[in-house]
């Protein structure tokens, strides 16, 4: 029962999240993003960032098989091994049989195609050197570190690339990096279950911390165990040591597999209070009849099997819902614009000197210090006018950009969507009041300036009234100026001048934005 709710409620998050990273339903399901512990650390989100480590400590590491979106995509590639697995290991036996049925002297090799794995030591060194290193880049303002391990910004980075592959709107940086940490986390998983979780993963190794003392656990009554195995063989974090029927809290992820593969009813998920110092519930000896190890090697793999897959068809179910939504999601976002016969030259990103960021940021600085890199403001910009940085200082974290659109006043999508406190929330109206740059006009490229044809489309579309066109000297016609007091750089201009590929106004980022009065 406890592993299908489990299966269940991580299902509702790994979709909710995954259509977040498509752009679909952020009002809907948007604080699913804002429950992730490190953007929340990030923003110094205190009430998630207790109530997380509140959660841990009474039920253990939860965290990390429900609402951690990559902990549960891993959790998916094991299933598809499994049932994988299971198909194969169906098929060879009606091989076998078959064999046997038919009289033939044949000695066909049999081998084991489901996952089995078995109790490993916690890389210690490793462990605790990754989450140093994590907290001395976060320190450091070196968040390219964070960028790359840090699990709910890698699941991010893969959904924005099959979906941007899918729609052809993908930067080539984000779809390399996107498709290697698919590659990396699919093996890794594929070959050792959760040792990501348990090895590398900075949020793993802070929650381990705590779920070590944490209130209710998994334990091993050995008066029950009669040592057939079973459990170490199907725990994805190998921290079930079944020789001395110990459990390691720190690497136990919660997903109640051992449960539901002991026939026995040996390991049982219970309140231990702060008292509890191992995996072990009863102190008599374990049960070693004469014919139990015999026996249980003889059936061990029959029997683990089936307790393996038990459930299976729940988690089928899950992972089925889960691929028609995205692939609904996938499609709705492959829109393409079609134009007319004639041929467009395309807009091209200017040097700016300061980097454009998004109002709420509050400069550029604060901006790159908090920001994971996880896309979530890309996927909901409506405009296009974020997109992934392919710099190496900033590599991934988002940039801004006129080419496609321009950041329109009224939208606050990106300031509602981020959860690392990158980019704050804003009130309704503030946006209008924050200057993020200042247009300038380049006059050797304005049509009007160099007596083409008459044109104003910067200050018809000005939202501000910063730009009013005016008469100058030696023009036949009026060319724009500038009012720095009520420009806010929202690029509205840069993006509507017909003047290709670089228009002939521009926005210049401010380093720290400013209030205009």
């Amino acid at each position: 029962m406890l592993r299908k709710l489990r299966i269940a409620l991580a299902a509702v998050f790994l979709i909710g999240i995954t259509l977040l990273f498509v752009g679909i339903g952020h009002g809907w399901w948007g604080w699913m993003a804002k429950l992730q512990f490190l953007p929340s650390a990030l923003a110094l989100n205190f009430a998630v960032i207790i109530g997380i480590l509140l959660l841990t400590f009474v039920f253990g590491r939860i965290y990390c098989s429900v609402i951690c979106p990559m902990g549960v995509f891993q959790d998916v590639v094991l299933w598809i091994r499994r049932t994988g697995g299971k198909w194969l290991q169906d098929a060879q036996a009606r091989r076998l049989k078959k064999l046997k049925e038919s009289g033939s002297a044949e000695k066909p090799k049999v081998k084991q195609y489901l996952k089995r794995f078995s109790y490993v030591k916690e890389h210690k060194w490793v462990r605790y050197g990754v989450l140093a290193l994590s907290i001395i880049s976060i320190v450091l303002s070196g968040q390219m570190l964070i960028a790359l391990i840090a699990p709910y910004s890698a699941y991010g980075r893969i959904v924005r690339s099959i979906a941007g592959a899918a729609n052809g709107s993908v930067a080539p940086a984000l779809l390399i990096t996107g498709l290697v940490t698919l590659v990396v986390i699919f093996c890794c998983a594929w070959l050792w279950g959760r040792e990501y979780c348990n090895t590398i993963c900075p949020v793993g190794t802070t929650l381990s911390l705590v779920s070590r003392f944490s209130l209710f656990r998994h334990t091993i009554d050995t008066s029950k165990c009669i040592n057939c195995g079973r459990c170490g063989k199907a725990c994805k974090a190998s921290c079930i040591d079944t020789k001395n029927h110990r459990i390691d809290y720190s690497r136990c992820v919660d997903c109640f597999d051992c449960i539901d593969n002991c026939n026995e009813g040996a390991i049982q998920y219970r309140f231990v209070g702060f008292g509890g110092k191992s995996g072990t519930d009863s102190s008599a000896a374990p049960q070693n009849d004469k014919g139990a190890d015999k026996v249980a090697d003889k059936g061990a793999d029959k029997v683990a099997d089936k307790g393996t897959d038990k459930g299976a068809d729940t988690g089928r179910r899950a992972f089925l819902a889960t691929t028609a939504l995205v692939g609904t999601a996938l499609a709705a976002k492959a829109q393409h614009n079609q134009g007319g016969l004639a041929e467009v030259v395309p807009k091209q990103n200017p040097q700016r000197g300061a980097r454009l960021v998004p109002p709420g940021a509050g400069s550029v600085k604060s901006f790159y210090d908090h920001c994971t890199a996880c896309q979530l403001c890309v996927s909901a910009c409506p405009n296009g006018v974020l997109r992934p940085s392919t710099d190496f200082e900033h590599f991934l974290q988002p940039e801004m950009g006129y080419e496609n659109g321009w950041c329109r006043p009224e939208c606050h999508a990106c300031s509602d969507v981020c959860p690392a406190g990158a980019i704050r929330p804003l009130k309704p109206g503030q946006k209008q009041t924050i200057q993020i740059g200042l247009a300038h006009v380049n006059l050797e490229l304005c049509f009007a300036a160099k007596g083409e044809a008459s044109c104003g489309n910067c200050a018809y579309h000005c939202p501000s009234g910063a730009i009013r066109m005016v008469d100058m000297e030696g023009c036949e016609f009026k060319v724009p100026t500038v009012a720095e007091a009520q420009c806010i750089g929202c690029g509205s201009c840069e993006n509507l001048c017909p003047s290709r590929p670089i228009s002939a106004i521009t926005v210049r980022g401010n380093s720290v934005h400013h209030t205009n009065a």
